[in-house]
């Protein structure tokens, strides 16, 4: 780079050296938010078949486990207001504070399923408790993933953002499994009776626990260096005011805007196929329409050696995107979905340990690929002043539109047609969408952040950088 932004000369005080210790405190207090998420969206999966029977016993079979996962559906609904709240505060008072907030919300909305009385103790209340306690998680939710992304992009050197990126992903699924396997264990400890009758709180109390560690390891960390660099430019002293955020974002960004949204759609149809609608299709759809299916326990304990694969891969691959660039991994996953979307669920339909197995690891592997790169994609197509709101935004808007709602409408959409291939047919749409969306989105790998200083892991490379940048001029 011949010179820093502005049009100045590179220099020393142009680069930014990340202590590698902050800056895997940083990974670490971002990534356990998520954790906290995915341990939800875990717990709540796994227990659709005993949340349907407790909260809402007023219906049949078919009709309540619709509901159940509508509800599921219903916390994605609101997501966009807290992308819309959370988002702009963060690029106004700092991310540190608003992802305090918000992982503490989290683990409310989560604990709250925990004490709610059932069906037949309080009648219609259950259910609307129910749905209160998904949309508190939902709004909080909202403003959490893409602070996330921000947080760690934004405190990575340029060369390992990728890698340390990935690691985000690694929460989620470390919160994902935690949530199935505790979920498993329970049941094979207490029985289906035990589990129907008090078991299932038990999953839903640990949240808070969780929460409470999350907060208190944002708490320790300083505002990042891109965010510090924005303030210290402002005569204000300050971050994007609002009004003049929305008006960049919709005006000056929207182009980045529906490219992200196209990435999300491709990345969490994918992801909320597998984890959130996988178990019931194994072991309830799939019997009630006359398939062979899998056991509940046969179906958790498959989906979870799966996420212990993705848990071993997904570093790697981050480190990878960050050697060969983001665009390949992502174009990688993209032509996955198209080709494979079909087989991956005709081989769920095969039963049977092996069958099940393999058309879940395609799916998975699928995933990996945007699970490892995206994180670190996103967050570089919006510039500092905007990036935590534009993310938040664009991000939250196509989750609830196409992510969250999968297993819902894949429920409707079956049970509807009968058709058992549906599916499929969505993840090819997602990979399509996904592969157009990576022809047009630019490289970031090795680059620095829009609006940001270059960023380094050491004086030694900031030396050398700024020697490159002189010599090249």
């Amino acid at each position: 780079m011949a010179a820093a932004e502005g049009g100045r000369n590179l220099t020393l005080a142009d680069v930014t050296v990340t202590d590698e210790r902050v800056a895997r405190r940083a990974v670490m207090a971002a990534a356990i938010g998520n954790l906290t998420e995915w341990y939800d969206f875990g717990v709540y999966s796994y227990l659709t078949a005993i949340i349907s029977k407790v909260f809402f016993a007023n219906l049949s079979p078919g009709l309540a486990t619709v509901a159940t996962l509508a509800t599921f559906a219903a916390s994605f609904l609101i997501r966009p207001f807290g992308g819309l709240f959370f988002g702009p505060l963060g690029d106004r008072i700092g991310r540190t504070k608003v992802l305090a907030t918000t992982v503490i919300l989290m683990a409310c909305g989560t604990t709250l399923l925990g004490v709610i009385p059932s069906y037949a103790a309080i009648g219609a209340a259950a259910p609307v408790l129910v749905l209160f306690g998904r949309l508190v998680q939902g709004f909080s939710t909202g403003g959490e993933y893409a602070g996330a992304m921000t947080f760690i992009a934004e405190y990575a050197p340029d060369n390992r953002r990728g890698f340390l990126g990935s690691w985000l992903e690694f929460g989620t699924l470390t919160g994902y499994t935690f949530g199935a396997s505790l979920v498993t264990l329970l049941t094979a400890v207490l029985g289906d009776q035990r589990m129907l009758s008090w078991g299932w709180r038990i999953p839903f109390l640990i949240a808070l626990p969780i929460g409470l560690t999350g907060l208190y390891l944002r708490l320790r960390l300083e505002e990042t260096p891109a965010f510090e660099q924005l303030v210290a430019k402002s005569p204000q002293h300050g971050g994007t005011a609002i009004r003049d955020e929305f008006r960049l974002i919709f005006t000056r960004h929207w182009r980045a805007l529906l490219l992200v949204g196209g990435l999300v759609i491709a990345w969490n149809v994918t992801n909320y196929m597998l984890t959130s609608y996988m178990p019931t299709y194994l072991t309830t759809t799939l019997p009630r329409h006359g398939e062979r299916g899998t056991s509940s326990t046969v179906a958790n304990v498959l989906q979870i050696v799966v996420l212990l694969v993705l848990m071993v891969l997904v570093t790697f691959l981050g480190r990878l995107s960050d050697r060969v660039g983001r665009r390949p991994v992502l174009m990688t996953g993209s032509l996955a979905l198209v080709v494979l979307g079909v087989p991956m669920v005709l081989l769920l339909q095969v039963g049977g340990i092996g069958p099940t197995f393999l058309g879940l690891m395609m799916m998975g592997l699928s995933l990996v690929c945007f699970s490892s790169t995206a994180p670190s994609t996103l967050p570089a197509m919006f510039p500092t002043e905007i990036r935590y709101g534009g993310l938040s935004i664009a991000f939250n808007i196509f989750v609830s539109a196409f992510g969250g709602t999968t297993a819902a409408v894949m429920s409707a959409l079956i049970l509807a047609t009968g058709d058992l291939l549906w599916p499929g047919y969505y993840l090819v749409a997602a990979g399509v969408v996904g592969a157009v969306c990576v022809y047009f989105v630019p490289e970031s790998a090795r680059r620095p952040l829009a609006g940001a200083n270059p960023a380094v892991a050491s004086e030694e490379e900031a030396r050398e950088l700024v020697a490159q940048a002189q010599a090249d001029r």
